[in-house]
């Protein structure tokens, strides 16, 4: 015979366990890649946020947070012979692993100005 006792025990468990879970389902970190071209390719490319050197166009960038909100990006692109040019973009955070990101990189594409 099933008592008030028994169902109150496993109405707390089942709470717990989808307590648990939601946090665990909150809390997971997110991925972006961005796939950043410039033309003509080799540019130099740094972020603005921490003056980071990310690489040389073409270039896969990839970010990670525990949250799934797009993140706002500067880069400047460095080339010997071509203006400078800064540029912003925003970073879709939607995928769960880095590997699947990386399957579906955002395009970003920066054409130089030659230096007069």
């Amino acid at each position: 015979m099933i008592t008030i006792k028994y169902l109150n025990k496993i109405c707390i468990r089942l709470g717990v366990l989808f307590a648990l879970s939601f946090l665990v389902a909150c809390s997971q970190t997110k991925y972006g890649v961005v796939k950043i071209v410039s033309i003509p390719a080799g540019a130099e490319v740094i972020n603005l946020k921490d003056d980071t050197h990310l690489g040389r166009t073409p270039l896969l960038v990839t970010w990670e947070d525990e949250d799934d909100a797009a993140k706002n990006a500067t880069v400047e692109l460095r080339k010997v012979g071509y203006v400078e040019e800064i540029t912003s973009f925003w970073v879709n955070m939607r995928h769960t692993t880095k590997e699947a990101a990386t399957l579906e990189p955002q395009p970003v594409t920066i054409e130089l100005r030659k230096r007069n």
